[in-house]
């Protein structure tokens, strides 16, 4: 049974109580900028581990088990309670994830299967997958389909082989690598955008996971 990640971006802005007519002041709360599932509907236990500790522990999680925040907006307090499966609760701010370190190679290993790099236009090796193309990487390095899926196991980070506009790398995968721009960025985008007018603390991803 897989894992699936649900949530919603939030905006804390000025909000007037007009309930209360003689009570004019602006308090500041959060409200609902838009589903997470209309800007991302991925299934990565890399992503989800490097941001918020689920599923995966290839890096120290930015934001892991903070909790649903006791003041998320209705939208999203009332899509939580819904869902009887969900676990998991988390949030982060977008200030935290402008300054997370995105290059970060993880720490803890180097990846059991080879990175696959393909040239680009401008001649720069740009990172393709890993594990993508193992049955070529065995005929590469005449050995078995079981030796590459464990390149970790039979060669040092580092070592590399080339196939015309191809290259293999035994490497250790980077923040960037689990949480691409591909997949993630109209996420990013709606955060950055909003942040740009209410700042970077008053932007925030609250998410929680289901099976």
């Amino acid at each position: 049974m897989g894992t699936d990640i649900h949530g919603f971006i939030e905006v804390r802005d000025r909000f007037i109580d007009l309930s209360e007519p003689d009570d004019e002041d602006e308090i500041l709360r959060w409200h609902p900028a838009g589903a997470l599932d209309h800007y991302y509907d991925g299934r990565s236990y890399y992503a989800f581990g490097c941001l918020f500790g689920v599923r995966d522990r290839t890096f120290e999680p930015l934001a892991p088990g903070r909790g649903f925040p006791e003041d998320a907006s209705r939208a999203s307090t009332r899509a939580f309670r819904e869902d009887t499966d969900a676990h998991s609760p988390s949030w982060i701010s977008w200030g935290e994830l402008e300054s997370a370190a995105w290059d970060e190679p993880a720490a803890s290993r180097v990846h059991s299967r080879a990175f696959e790099y393909h040239r680009g236009p401008d001649g720069e090796w740009v990172w393709y997958g890993c594990g993508t193309s193992d049955e070529r990487l065995a005929e590469l390095t005449k050995t078995s389909l079981r030796t590459v899926m464990h390149a970790d196991e039979h060669w040092p980070e580092g070592t590399e082989w080339l196939d015309g506009d191809r290259l293999f790398r035994i490497s250790r995968l980077t923040r960037r690598q689990v949480v691409p721009d591909e997949e993630w960025g109209d996420v990013w985008t709606v955060m950055k955008t909003l942040a740009k007018r209410h700042g970077p603390d008053h932007v925030r991803l609250v998410v929680w996971f289901d099976n």
